[in-house]
């Protein structure tokens, strides 16, 4: 992911008001290693439930608002954007208003994330060996492209209303 600031994150939001994209807390970026992310995502520490995603869409950076769910799963799930089957963390439900006139209408999409959006160093782990000669490191590089695809899906999603 290319490194972005403050001013960025908040001209890229597109599920927001003004008011909401000047209120938007950003994180620390000298601690962020932008190289080893596929997207950048965040929580708000004075309101726990809200999140927040920035994803390069093409030459386009995406951000958007998330709202975690009160209600929890019964069972275990899984991440829709890393679908890691280790589980090393915990997976929240997180809704976001669609942009523009859907938004404003109340339309919503939403997707099974990890609660604080570790995929991106979930999908770097080496996987286990399936079998001999497996190549790890070509399944590493394909959940990689596919965390990119999915999170990229999702941000046009809210964007695009579709």
């Amino acid at each position: 992911m290319i490194p972005v600031d403050a001013a960025r994150l908040r001209a890229s939001l597109v599920n927001a008001s003004r008011k909401d994209a000047s209120d938007m807390p950003v994180p620390d970026f000298a601690t962020i290693d932008f190289e080893a992310l596929d997207f950048l995502g965040w929580r708000d520490a004075k309101s726990p439930r809200r999140g927040y995603i920035a994803v390069p869409v093409g030459d386009e950076l995406v951000a958007a608002i998330l709202v975690q769910t009160e209600a929890s799963a019964r069972t275990r799930a899984q991440c829709s954007l890393c679908q890691d089957v280790t589980l090393p963390n915990d997976v929240v439900f997180f809704g976001a208003k669609r942009a523009g006139a859907a938004g404003r209408k109340g339309d919503t999409v939403g997707i099974l994330a990890c609660a604080n959006f570790e995929c991106s160093k979930n999908v770097r782990r080496l996987p286990t060996m399936a079998y001999i000669g497996f190549d790890v490191e070509a399944e590493r590089q394909r959940r990689i492209a596919t965390l990119r695809e999915r999170v990229a899906g999702f941000a046009r999603a809210i964007r695009d209303g579709a």
